[in-house]
Order: C-alpha cells, then sequence, then structure tokens
C-alpha cells in the first residue's frame, strides 16, 4: 500500500472515540503500515467535542490529518459531522451516526441545533448514515455503539473483516468481546 490512508473520528466525549481510533491503528500495525495516531481532545468529558486522526500507509510522517484531506471521516453523532465535514477530501466518505447530542450551547438556550444535518450534508458528500445506537440497544449494550459504526465504516477504511474481529477482541475489555464482535459484525453487514 502506497498511499497514506487519513482517517478522522469524531464525536462527543464517553462515545468510544479514542478507543474506535486506537482499534483502526491497530488493524492498521497487524497489516503491516506505519501508522500514526493523534488525539485532538476538546473537552474529553461527556458531552465535549472530541477529535482523533488515524493515519496509515507505507511510512507515515506526522499524525494530523489537514483539512480537505481525510478519505474517511467517521462520525458519532450529526453535528459533530456538520462541524468538520469540511476536513474531508473531495472523494471522501462520511460515515455518521445518526443521533442528536445537544452541546452545552443547546443545552443552556444559546444556540439551537440545526435541522436537516444530514440532508445538507449529502449535498456536498458522499455520506452513509446508520442508527447505530438503536443497533447497539437492540443487541442489548448502549455502550458498544462505536463498534457497531466502526463496523458500518470498515468497508471505506480497508482490511478484511477478520482483521477487524481480531482487532477488535484483541483491543476491548475481555469480558466485552463477545458483544462487541457482535457489534462490529451487525454494522459490517447493514446495508450501505
Amino acid at each position: 500500500m502506497a498511499m497514506t490512508k487519513n482517517i478522522m473520528i469524531v464525536g462527543v466525549g464517553g462515545q468510544g472515540t479514542l478507543l474506535t481510533s486506537r482499534i483502526i491503528g491497530k488493524a492498521a500495525l497487524s497489516e503491516g503500515c506505519d501508522v500514526k495516531i493523534s488525539e485532538v481532545h476538546g473537552m474529553a468529558q461527556r458531552g465535549g467535542s472530541v477529535v482523533t486522526f488515524v493515519r496509515f500507509g507505507e511510512k507515515v510522517n506526522e499524525p494530523v490529518v489537514e483539512e480537505g484531506q481525510a478519505d474517511v471521516i467517521i462520525s458519532f453523532e450529526r453535528l459533530e459531522a456538520q462541524r468538520y465535514a469540511h476536513f474531508l477530501k473531495k472523494d471522501g466518505v462520511l460515515v455518521v451516526n445518526d443521533c442528536r447530542i445537544d452541546p452545552i450551547t443547546v443545552v443552556i438556550g444559546a444556540k439551537t441545533y440545526p435541522e436537516n444535518i444530514i440532508e445538507e450534508l449529502k449535498k456536498e458528500h458522499e455520506v452513509y448514515a446508520i442508527d447505530g445506537q438503536r443497533i447497539a440497544i437492540e443487541l442489548g449494550n448502549s455502550k458498544v455503539l462505536n463498534s457497531v459504526v466502526l463496523g458500518y465504516a470498515a468497508s471505506f477504511i480497508g482490511f478484511d473483516k477478520q482483521t477487524w474481529l481480531n482487532t477488535v477482541a484483541s483491543t476491548v475489555p475481555a469480558k466485552t468481546i463477545e458483544i462487541n464482535e457482535k457489534a462490529f459484525l451487525a454494522g459490517y453487514n447493514a446495508e450501505h
């Protein structure tokens, strides 16, 4: 693989953004890639923006993805997708977990939450939306939302299914391996 792949993961504190970036990084390492991960913490406590970059390829010099350079953006929340969509390449893919989490500015009434975010994003970008929360709840554990969304995004990132499953199993806490594998597969097999 000569090309460097630039992945950006955005979400709200508590959604598993950092774990997701670690899984992607480990999957790339297991495939022999050079990997750089950068965590740009907004407010990592619940409710604040969290951004991570994962870059992998033959040789990666620096971890940060510039605006207009991301091959794939994985967003765990609609407004975060809108906030960071300008990082996407012209032919990049935006994977959005179709959920709303009001930022503090909306909670306190200083701002309103925008309508039709996904429809608006689709006018300019290639957008794939999944209701990861609903799937995670159906599986019996809302905490595996990130594995559902990662599974859904995996085909845009690369690597085969077994590489992903092995990496999920070796990264998540031991007692959660089975539910995380189920969640990953539910996302992986969801209609794109």
